[in-house]
């Protein structure tokens, strides 16, 4: 078998990952604790050790949604500082004032979403 010299590392890896990915599930097959198919306990639903309350197709308001679509928006808003960030010295003032115009519309559309009460979901 005729493998450049290039893919060796590749290969190394994916060799790697394949046995670790190996190791982990034999691992925990044969070091885990037994328990019995139907066991009570394991049938149970589980939450970070909180007791369960109540069924779980109670349906949500559709006003936490918003908020978390709104969250969703203004956050990735925070990703377009990153380039401006970086190349904040050969932006100059043309740079600045078009990252001013960028904050404020989305300080208007902030303030106009608050207004309208989106962000208080739980009433």
């Amino acid at each position: 078998m005729n493998v450049p010299e290039n893919y060796i590392p590749i290969i190394i890896q994916i060799a790697v990952a394949a046995g670790f990915v190996l190791l982990s599930i034999l691992g925990t097959h044969f070091l885990g604790p037994r328990q019995k198919a139907t066991s009570i306990k394991k049938n149970e639903s589980f939450e970070c050790g909180v007791e369960v309350e109540g069924n779980a197709r109670n349906p949500f308001s559709v006003k936490y949604f918003l908020t978390a679509i709104l969250f969703v928006l203004f956050d990735i808003e925070i990703v377009f500082f990153y380039p401006y960030a970086v190349n904040i010295r050969e932006f100059g003032v043309e740079g600045f004032f078009a990252v001013l115009m960028f904050i404020a519309v989305f300080f208007i559309a902030f303030v106009y979403v608050w207004k309208r009460g989106a962000l208080d979901w739980d009433k």
